[in-house]
């Protein structure tokens, strides 16, 4: 209650649209930017990396800006000090301040004990203290969440790959806001579909969940228990709502959207792919408990192989539904 709120909002980057009498919903923001995919990334000295966003680098917000005719522009700094600057003055001015951050190292996050760490988060700042050096960051729930300036600057500095934050924030120009056209949600719908039937490397799309599946049974010869458990757990957090998917690796946000855009783009056929799209995602979630289980289980290696015959199923049902989106844009 000590925190001085400026134009307090209370989620992430919707609220900041709606702040701009604005209102999309963050399903809507997710699919124009072409946001779904998937990626499973094991680089030497990391600990591998599941994921089922697509435009992980900074495409995202700019693509889901040009649809909807707001500028969103990104902002990244080598100086702790220069961007903690830019923060307060966005602050002071009556400007929420939209960051990427390391989610690991938010104090307001339970892991379970484990050392999970996702530089590739988003949250908006939109309130401080002077005195006391904290500022209110509105995340995923609804609450607020005071944070020491110490902390938050940990997260926005982590070097931890594969998306270090590199103190990232953005601005935007609303003056030229509008409703995106169903010709943008086709376009937006089949970038998503080719980036999942067409991935450039075996490491994306569909051909990635595969290579995924297949890859889980070689992490026990690659690293030792402990992070061979921590890499499980954070396969769950990947996967699971908990690590901000929404549930289902994001599926579930994306039958959402077909939902919405079904009226958008005048074709009820959208529906039932967002039928077959939420099953998908409940497929993904029985996937996540199953990495859960394995985390903590005794035989830890004998667990972790009953997750490669579901994400091979995955794979097919996937691309039975991208490649039914992808003819039925196609068409339209």
């Amino acid at each position: 209650k000590s925190l001085t709120t400026h134009h307090c909002v209370t989620g992430s980057m919707r609220r900041v649209y709606i702040y701009n009498s604005f209102p999309i919903s963050e399903e809507m923001l997710l699919g124009l930017g072409a946001g779904v995919g998937f990626i499973y990334w094991h680089q030497k000295g990391m600990p591998p990396f599941i994921g089922g966003r697509a435009n992980a680098r900074g495409e995202f917000e700019p693509l889901a800006g040009k649809r909807t005719g707001v500028q969103v522009t990104a902002h990244t700094t080598s100086s702790a000090r220069a961007a903690e600057r830019t923060l307060l003055e966005m602050l002071d001015s009556g400007q929420p301040a939209m960051i990427q951050c390391d989610m690991g190292f938010l104090p307001y996050f339970d892991f379970g004990g484990y050392d999970y760490h996702f530089g590739g988060h988003v949250v908006v700042v939109c309130g401080y203290n002077a005195r006391t050096r904290q500022v209110l960051v509105a995340d995923r729930r609804e609450e607020l969440h005071p944070v020491s300036m110490e902390q938050l600057e940990k997260a926005r500095a982590s070097t931890f790959k594969p998306f270090p934050p590199k103190h990232r924030w953005y601005t935007f120009d609303f003056s030229r806001k509008r409703q995106p056209t169903g010709r943008e949600v086709r376009q937006a719908i089949a970038e998503q579909s080719k980036g999942m039937l067409a991935p450039p490397i075996s490491n994306l799309g569909v051909k990635g969940i595969r290579k995924a599946a297949e890859s889980v049974l070689k992490w026990p010869a690659l690293m030792d228990e402990s992070a061979l458990r921590r890499a499980l757990f954070n396969a769950y957090i990947s996967l699971d709502a908990t690590g901000g998917t929404g549930g289902g690796i994001f599926r579930y946000m994306f039958s959402r959207f077909l939902r919405e855009v079904a009226g958008t783009t005048g074709d009820p056929r959208l529906n039932e792919i967002a039928d077959t799209f939420q099953r998908i995602g409940d497929r993904w979630q029985d996937v996540a408990a199953m990495f859960q289980r394995a985390s903590a289980a005794k035989d830890v290696v004998v667990a972790l192989a009953e997750t490669t015959s579901p994400m091979m199923e995955l794979a097919d049902l996937e691309e039975a539904a991208w490649t039914r989106l992808q003819v039925l844009v196609q068409r339209s």
